[in-house]
């Protein structure tokens, strides 16, 4: 049985009131701080996320205070990064711990693009999601390859073995293929286009090669964990694929609680 609450959180000097619907199917958090570099299409992407309610049939919030993001996630099925880059700038000792308490206890995570940078401080996040960033490209398209193991999940599937795409394509510092409790579900093929832009190749900024994951899974730990690379800003996501591809993440994230 859905019982109907509200929840009232500060986001910076905004008081944010929350109120959830005897009708909603799961809810969402979407964090959007950030502790280094911030994309400026951040409250766009927050704003897009928000509107996915009527497709995820699940209340969706949106928070960037850290603090408060520790109070209520007990009462969220699926936690959102927005382009979270080095959240041990934003999460004291205690925050993290609560966060991985939850996680632990079966709270999804969803990571999008620029969640994966800076993050090896915080080794336990750096182990869940399996890498961290080295650099990126510029807004390209590009073949996108689905792993044959990967056909049917339901983020990618319909869109059968491989499909052009743009987006802006990010390098990580090793491959998570292989990592016990890992399915990668898209590869990128970087023989299609230029996969450091110029301001990276200027400071040592490498390419991954045939190997080159760009959405994946993970479910050691209690909970899901679920990475892609689409999300630097509003034109990767919508798409027909783009909706899918984020709306059943967030579904299949949802799966444990």
């Amino acid at each position: 049985m859905l019982f109907a609450f509200a929840i009232e959180i500060f986001a910076a000097d905004t008081q944010v009131k929350f109120d959830r619907s005897p009708k909603s199917l799961g809810s969402v958090l979407v964090f959007s701080g950030t502790g280094w570099y911030r994309h400026p299409e951040v409250p766009a992407l927050s704003g897009w996320l928000a509107r996915l309610d009527e497709d995820l049939q699940m209340q969706v919030d949106v928070s960037e205070n850290p603090a408060d993001l520790v109070k209520v996630l007990n009462h969220y099925q699926v936690l959102v990064l927005n382009n979270c880059t080095e959240m041990t700038a934003l999460f004291n000792e205690s925050q993290r711990m609560a966060v991985q308490k939850w996680h632990a206890s079966g709270g999804g995570i969803v990571a999008l693009h620029a969640s994966l940078v800076r993050q090896t401080n915080w080794e336990w996040f750096n182990q869940l999601a399996g890498c961290d960033f080295d650099s990126d490209s510029e807004y390209l398209e590009a073949r996108v390859i689905v792993d044959p193991e990967a056909m049917e999940h339901p983020s990618v599937k319909g869109y059968g073995r491989q499909f052009a795409y743009k987006a802006d394509w990010t390098n990580h510092d090793r491959s998570v293929t292989g990592l016990p409790g890992f399915q990668v579900l898209l590869r990128v093929d970087e023989s299609t286009f230029e996969p450091v832009r110029e301001y990276f190749r200027k400071r040592g900024g490498k390419a991954m090669g045939k190997d080159h994951p760009i959405a994946w899974c993970h479910t050691n730990g209690g909970g899901k964990f679920f990475y892609t690379e689409l999300g630097h800003d509003v034109r990767s996501l919508e798409t027909p694929f783009g909706r899918q591809h984020l709306t059943e993440a967030i579904r299949w994230a949802a799966g444990n609680r």
